[in-house]
């Protein structure tokens, strides 16, 4: 298994993760890598493919604290808000690269747990951003996606850069 973050340019960011079919031990085992990985990087959040593993998985701690950390298994956003709200969005596989995205100030969302049991999550502010970005992840999609071409074609020569890191 994997156990080091991947970078813009590398194949599975690209690419629409698989739905997990059984949650057992390697799923577990995931988890715990994503989490010791997202706290060594100092992330909020992770999908599996942010590790070349193309499973519908995701980790999140806004806080940082490991006390409320939050994993979820094929998770899907089933609801947006119609408010927005914008907020600089960075991202650990595009380090140095932040932008201002405007997103659903809130979302209800739907996923597995560790013991297969669904859950439903209501969340707003900072979390709510974390599950859209995260869920991005797993459908091939990274933050700078939703930016304008110019503003992209602006980040080009930093691009570049981080795509040499997949090394």
């Amino acid at each position: 298994m994997s156990s080091k973050l991947v970078f813009y340019g590398n194949e599975t960011l690209k690419s629409v993760a698989r739905k997990v079919d059984n949650i057992d031990g390697k799923v577990a085992e995931l988890v715990d890598t994503m989490f010791n990985i997202m706290y060594k990087e100092r992330g909020l959040g992770l999908a599996a493919p942010q590790i070349d593993i193309g499973l519908r998985v995701i980790t999140i701690d806004i806080d940082g604290h490991r006390d409320t950390p939050l994993s979820l298994i094929n998770p899907v956003i089933l609801e947006t808000s119609d408010d927005t709200e914008p907020f600089e969005e960075g991202c650990l596989s595009l380090p140095g690269i932040s932008a201002e995205l405007i997103r659903p100030s809130s979302v209800l969302v739907t996923g597995l747990d560790l013991n297969g049991k669904e859950v439903e999550i209501e969340a707003s502010g900072l979390l709510a951003r974390a599950f859209q970005h995260e869920v991005d992840h797993l459908n091939g999609v990274v933050f700078i996606d939703h930016l304008d071409d110019y503003l992209r074609r602006e980040l080009r020569p930093q691009l570049k850069k981080i795509k040499r890191l997949n090394r």
